[in-house]
């Protein structure tokens, strides 16, 4: 085998295609940064990532770190028990379904960054806002997907089901889950995007706390290394979690490739 064969063969390989779109995307930061962009608005790659330490160092910050992954975690988990519960209960009955549906995709299609003040009115300035306007962010695209998903399941296997006498809970369980499990977990990838948006502008717009909170006071300072360097953490955090995603779903949804 060449070495032109074997870097082809290489090259067709997912991880070793995501590598290189990596390193290409750094070269490039790496570049603009040192030679076109002022670095009072932009450090390169080198500078960000040797400035983690002192980014750590920072007082508050390993502590803001904390509370930004709490509230992410708790509106992600109750932005899935919302969304799973709205939707099923919508997804599952033709009435609920042509009743509340353009309801939902009215308040989906609603800015939500407009009515952050009222969020802030009602549950303060702590953590609840935070998690608050997270879950509104969250939610609608696990009802949405799961809603789509209850609908592609075969009447047939519904009717048999109820003709055998499984309960309703069994139903759930042997047929409506399964069937939907593509389409929920593609809802919790995009809640968690959402979920980390909602989280963040609640962060930015009042907080003393958090990543939000030295987010905005780094860009105060014109302090593009520590903030760049925030923000590679934050994507970081953002990765672990779709990763724990991706395996929950590959766990549960084997039964697709058996």
């Amino acid at each position: 085998m060449t070495a032109a064969s074997a870097w082809r063969r290489a090259l067709r390989r997912p991880w070793v295609a995501r590598i290189a779109v990596v390193v290409l995307l750094l070269a490039l930061w790496e570049v603009a940064a040192r030679w076109w962009v002022d670095p009072i608005f932009l450090s390169p790659p080198s500078r960000v990532f040797a400035s983690l330490p002192a980014v750590f160092d920072t007082r508050g910050v390993p502590a803001a770190l904390r509370v930004t992954f709490w509230e992410l975690a708790v509106a992600f988990a109750l932005s899935v028990v919302i969304g799973l519960a709205i939707g099923l209960a919508v997804g599952l009955k033709p009435f609920a379904r042509k009743s509340f549906m353009p309801i939902i995709l009215l308040l989906y299609g609603t800015p939500q960054v407009t009515i952050l003040p009222l969020f802030i009115l009602y549950f303060g300035i702590g953590p609840a806002s935070k998690i608050a306007f997270g879950v509104s962010h969250g939610f609608f695209p696990i009802v949405m997907t799961i809603v789509a998903g209850v609908q592609n399941i075969k009447p047939i296997l519904l009717t048999s089901a109820r003709a055998m006498g499984a309960s309703r809970w069994q139903t759930l369980r042997y047929v409506v889950f399964p069937h939907m499990i593509p389409s929920f977990f593609a809802g919790m990838r995009l809640a968690m995007t959402g979920v980390l948006l909602g989280v963040l502008l609640a962060e930015l717009y009042v907080s003393t706390a958090g990543i939000g909170y030295f987010t905005t006071l780094f860009t105060q300072n014109f302090d593009p290394t520590r903030l760049l360097g925030l923000i590679s953490v934050l994507a970081a955090m953002a990765i672990v979690l779709n990763e724990i995603v991706r395996r929950a779903e590959v766990h549960f949804g084997r039964w697709h490739t058996d």
